[in-house]
């Protein structure tokens, strides 16, 4: 058993009833481009920090979803699969997730295992912050839920 293993149990406080189930039909909504689905889940001034990738942060549903337009955009084939789901309390989640897809014009594959940290309250998404690694996520889920309790 790895480190994640042994400490990350389900919380018996939930952020939201069915939290694993809302991200992964989040992440189905993102992989067919059902971007009104997708940015269902989240607050009208919900902020997605994309800094792990260099690409900086977004606030609000309207920016969130033109990064995600124009992002995918470039994929011709676009898939995201959740594989694990933590909640920690305190309404923090862990969700560790791979991306799978090809960009338009290109016989190549682009395939990354990442992870978010994001933070509900009242049902939906305040914040989701992106780490390349989901080791790293994990550590800094665990401290917010620390700080937020």
């Amino acid at each position: 058993m790895g480190a994640r293993d042994t400490c990350c149990l389900m919380t018996e406080e939930s952020t939201t009833p069915d939290v694993a189930d809302l991200l992964r039909r989040g992440a189905e909504a993102l992989s067919r481009r059902d971007f009104d689905e997708f940015m269902s889940q989240f607050a009208p001034h919900a902020v997605w920090d994309l800094n792990a990738w260099g690409i900086g942060t977004f606030t609000g549903v309207d920016a969130i979803r033109a990064f995600l337009e124009d992002w995918l955009g470039s994929y011709e084939e676009y898939l995201v699969e959740v594989e694990e789901v933590f909640d920690l309390g305190h309404g923090v989640v862990f969700v560790a997730y791979r991306e799978d897809g090809r960009p338009v014009d290109s016989d190549g594959r682009v395939e990354r295992r990442q992870a978010q940290v994001t933070v509900w309250e009242a049902g939906v998404i305040e914040r989701a912050t992106v780490y390349a690694d989901p080791d790293e996520a994990h550590a800094a889920a665990e401290s917010l839920a620390q700080e937020r309790g």
